[in-house]
C-alpha cells in the first residue's frame, strides 16, 4: 500500500514539475511581430515584404486592430507617460533603451508587462511597457517604468529612437506603409492581423 502511494506520489511530482516547465518555457518564449513593407492590401487580406525580402499574406479582420507610428522627440518623455521600450538587459539589472514608443493617452495600458522580445536583428532582449515614474534628464534619460507592482529602471541614451503611437485606421494601410504586425493563427492555421503598427508619413517603426 505504501508502495503504491510512494509511487503515485512520485508520478505526481514528476507531472508537476513537467507542467512546470512547459509553462516556463511558454512564459519566457520572446514575442516576434513580423516587421516590413506593405506590397498590396485589401480588405480582408494583406501583402508585405519582410526584412529578410520574403513575401508574406496575412488575414485581416473586423478586430485587427491599426496604430500610427509618427517620428518622436526626447521631449515627448515625460513622467506619467505611458511608454513600450525594447531594451538590452544591463549587468547591473538595468535596461538600455533600443528604442521608446508613446502611447497615446487613450492607449494607456497596452500591452503591460516585461516579455523577452524578439528585435529586429533577430537577438532576444526585451520589450516593457508601463508607466513612467521617476525620471532622469541628465546624459540622455534615466526613468523607472511601472507596470503592475513591478518596475525596471531603463537608460535612455541621447541617440535612441523615439517614436509616439497613436489610434489608426485602414487609411494607414497602402504599399509603401512600414509596419510592425502581431498575428494569431486561425483556425484553419492561417496568419491573421491583430494589430498592425504602420509608419505615418514614410516613418519607420523602430520596435
Amino acid at each position: 500500500m505504501h508502495t503504491h502511494q510512494r509511487i503515485a506520489g512520485l508520478l505526481l511530482s514528476t507531472l508537476m514539475m513537467c507542467s512546470g516547465i512547459a509553462s516556463a518555457q511558454t512564459a519566457s518564449k520572446a514575442i516576434a511581430p513580423l516587421r516590413g513593407t506593405i506590397d498590396q492590401v485589401t480588405d480582408s487580406r494583406l501583402e508585405l515584404t519582410d526584412r529578410k525580402g520574403e513575401k508574406v499574406e496575412v488575414k485581416l479582420n473586423d478586430k485587427t486592430q491599426v496604430f500610427s507610428v509618427s517620428k518622436g522627440s526626447p521631449e515627448d518623455i515625460k513622467a506619467d507617460s505611458f511608454i513600450g521600450t525594447a531594451a538590452v538587459p544591463q549587468a547591473d539589472g538595468s535596461l538600455k533603451a533600443l528604442e521608446v514608443h508613446v502611447f497615446a493617452p487613450s492607449l494607456r495600458g497596452t500591452g503591460e508587462g516585461h516579455s523577452p522580445w524578439e528585435s529586429a536583428d533577430g537577438k532576444t532582449n526585451t520589450m516593457t511597457n508601463g508607466t513612467i515614474g521617476k525620471l532622469v534628464n541628465t546624459n540622455g534619460r534615466t526613468l523607472t517604468v511601472n507596470y503592475g507592482n513591478q518596475q525596471k529602471n531603463v537608460i535612455v541614451p541621447d541617440d535612441t529612437p523615439i517614436v509616439t503611437i497613436d489610434p489608426g485606421d485602414r487609411s494607414l494601410l497602402k504599399p509603401g506603409t512600414h509596419i510592425v504586425l502581431f498575428s494569431a493563427a486561425d483556425d484553419k492555421g492561417e496568419r491573421v492581423a491583430t494589430r498592425i503598427s504602420a509608419g505615418k508619413n514614410g516613418t519607420v517603426p523602430p520596435m
